[in-house]
Formats: C-alpha cells, sequence, structure tokens
C-alpha cells in the first residue's frame, strides 16, 4: 500500500471519463482496491463535495456519492504539515501540506505546476509508473 492525496481535477477526470483505463480512473480504482492509501482531511474532503456536485460539471450523483463515501470512510487524516509555500491557488495548499505529514506520500494532480517540483507531486500517469515500479501492480 502507498499512501497518497488525491487531488480534485483527478477525481473529476475518473467521474467524468468513460475509460476505465484513463490514468485518472486507474488511480481511483487503485483508491477502490487498496492499493493506495487516501489522506484527506475536513478541508479536502468538503472540496471534494463541492466541486463533485457542481451542477456544471454534470457528475451521476451514484458515482460522486460512491467517490465521496470511499474517501470519507477509508481516507486517513494525518495532520497538516505547515509550508511557507506560494500557491498559484490558495486551496491547493491544504492538499500538499497533508501530503507532507506522512513519510513518502504523494500527492496525485493533474496541476503539478500549482504545486512545489518535488518528488512527491506526480500526476497519475507518473504514480501508476511508481506503483509499477514498486510492484504493487503490473505493468500493463
Amino acid at each position: 500500500m502507498i499512501y497518497a492525496v488525491v487531488d480534485t481535477n483527478v477525481l473529476v477526470a475518473a467521474a467524468k471519463s468513460h475509460k476505465p483505463d484513463s490514468s485518472a480512473s486507474r488511480i481511483v480504482s487503485l483508491v477502490f482496491s487498496g492499493v493506495i492509501q487516501p489522506l484527506v482531511c475536513d478541508e479536502i474532503i468538503q472540496e471534494y463535495e463541492e466541486i463533485l456536485n457542481l451542477p456544471v460539471l454534470s457528475i451521476p450523483s451514484d458515482i460522486s456519492h460512491g467517490l465521496l463515501l470511499k474517501f470519507k470512510e477509508d481516507g486517513i487524516d494525518p495532520g497538516i504539515t505547515p509550508t511557507d509555500d506560494e500557491y498559484p491557488d490558495p486551496t491547493d495548499r491544504v492538499f500538499y501540506e497533508i501530503s507532507l505529514s506522512v513519510e513518502d506520500a504523494y500527492l496525485v494532480t493533474n496541476n503539478k505546476k500549482h504545486f512545489p517540483g518535488t518528488h512527491r507531486v506526480v500526476t497519475p500517469s507518473e504514480m501508476l509508473l511508481i506503483l509499477i515500479g514498486a510492484g504493487f501492480i503490473p505493468a500493463l
């Protein structure tokens, strides 16, 4: 198992994808199968709820409800490790700070440029490569 904060944009991409083999969909599947242990806090869960339920996104309620339930029930809140880094979007800060609270945890996002350039901030595709390299999942 590997610990990761899953950025909201990855959940949205997975929820809207019609391709179960897309990188975002695979990340969410790996959360559901227990390969990825999600790291969350109340603020992250609140953002998930707000964004996944935006009418403009047209995410079916059964999908948004299933995602929210999984992350609420199985997510671990490790606490926040504050940082002085600057963020283009201040709401991104909590995602990175939660990832700092667990050694070797990752932040999986489609917006790497919004976060500090460290090994722990990865795209869904990069996370899949890390999981393959560590033997958590087979190579395609």
